[in-house]
């Protein structure tokens, strides 16, 4: 089985190498950058299975250098930071983060995050394709088809998107997503993050995301995914 790859993007260079040297040991193949534009131009030369970022990097702010990389690439990112506020943890969803750690953090931790987050990749990728009338996904291509048109996901919009689709009709809370999606994440046990994925779905998939036709909020419960009629 070849090697996963994994990018390490931070400008401490004592966290690199003990978050390199414990990886490896995990059988992990492993790169790193000590800034933002080098990490960047290692992204498009080895094309990563998974990303750790950093917040806060010495020439290019983390949330920058994660909103280029969803541009470029659907490697799911999981950011590290000394910031602790729930609002920081959102803001790295919102930029195209799929996990957010906060720093410092135990190995453990983050090895059952970087687990789970490549879990969640394979599944998404072992089936061939799921359909409804309306929205088709391809999990060989990794591509979503809505109405006709392609839609492009992150990784983790692309297993939510299962998710729904594999629960039509049913009401889906808060909690259940993240146990499906996320594991025992602690940031997910704030039901906002979990929000602010389904926001950023639907944005992508409904034509309009202020009345979607597909996922529908369930007031005091979370969320239900409606199959196409008929």
């Amino acid at each position: 089985m070849t090697q996963q790859h994994i990018l390490i993007i931070d400008d401490d260079a004592d966290i690199v190498k003990t978050v390199s040297a414990n990886l490896k040991l995990d059988g992990f193949l492993v790169s790193s950058a000590l800034s933002g534009n080098e990490g960047l131009a290692v992204l498009q030369a080895h094309s990563p299975d998974l990303v750790l970022l950093d917040l806060n990097l010495p020439d290019i702010d983390g949330i920058k250098v994660c909103q280029i990389l969803r541009r470029e690439s659907d490697a799911p990112v999981i950011m590290l930071s000394a910031r602790d506020t729930v609002a920081d943890k959102l803001l790295g969803l919102e930029s195209g983060a799929d996990d957010y750690l906060v720093k410092p953090f135990n190995a453990l931790e983050l090895s059952a995050r970087i687990r789970t987050v490549l879990r969640r990749v394979r599944r998404s990728e072992s089936a061939n394709a799921n359909r409804q009338r309306e929205i088709i996904l391809d999990y060989r291509t990794h591509r979503a088809s809505i109405q006709g048109r392609e839609a492009s996901l992150t990784r983790t919009e692309f297993s939510l998107l299962e998710l729904f689709i594999t629960h039509p009709g049913e009401a889906l809370s808060r909690d259940f997503i993240q146990s499906q999606n996320w594991g025992d994440s602690k940031l997910y046990s704030h039901s906002r993050a979990v929000d602010v994925h389904v926001q950023r779905l639907r944005k992508k998939i409904e034509v309009n995301p202020q009345a979607p036709r597909f996922i529908l909020t369930v007031a005091g419960v979370g969320y239900r995914f409606e199959p196409s009629p008929g």
